[in-house]
């Protein structure tokens, strides 16, 4: 029986050589409801597509990748809203991360605007809150989890397309 969920395909998480960049595309991340077309059309034609969202009231996207410790780093989703897109007045999203299981969550909350082009969210302007997560040097679980959520208005919503994450090391 095929599940409702999408679960993440290890060969749409590329990190580059020098280990400073990870880029999920969209089948590398966790997405509830994602393999129902009914809430996602989730383009699998190569490992790059993109992810739509048709309609959910819950947004839940999710990966996991593997860190180093003493390390920081910088989480941001590249998404855009369609002409279309609904749902989204008034519903900010939440991009967070955490370094391991029981690592405390970094957030910021985004209002998404409907864009011609992709937007990277958090963004780098100045002033804009960064979902940034430093890794302990005496960390156990060398794991960093991220997501982007809405779970809380409640509202349908729909529109939105996510492009790919980029975790980047930083200094």
């Amino acid at each position: 029986m095929k599940k409702p969920h999408h679960l993440s395909e290890k060969d749409s998480v590329v990190q580059n050589k020098d280990g400073s960049r990870y880029v999920i595309y969209p089948r590398g991340l966790n997405i509830v409801w994602g393999d129902d077309s009914r809430y996602w059309n989730l383009d699998k034609s190569s490992t790059e597509g993109i992810a739509t969202l048709i309609q959910v009231s819950w947004l839940d996207v999710s990966g996991v990748v593997d860190v180093e410790k003493g390390k920081k780093y910088r989480v941001t989703f590249e998404v855009k809203l369609k002409p279309d897109a609904f749902g989204w007045t008034g519903s900010p999203v939440l991009v967070m991360a955490k370094p391991g299981k029981r690592g405390k969550y970094v957030f910021s909350e985004i209002s998404l605007t409907n864009s011609q082009e992709y937007q990277s969210i958090p963004s780098s302007d100045p002033g804009q809150s960064q979902v940034i997560v430093d890794v302990p040097l005496d960390s156990t679980d060398n794991k960093l989890y991220f997501g982007l959520y809405e779970v809380w208005s409640g509202k349908w919503k729909g529109g939105l397309q996510i492009k790919k994450v980029k975790i980047d090391v930083i200094d």
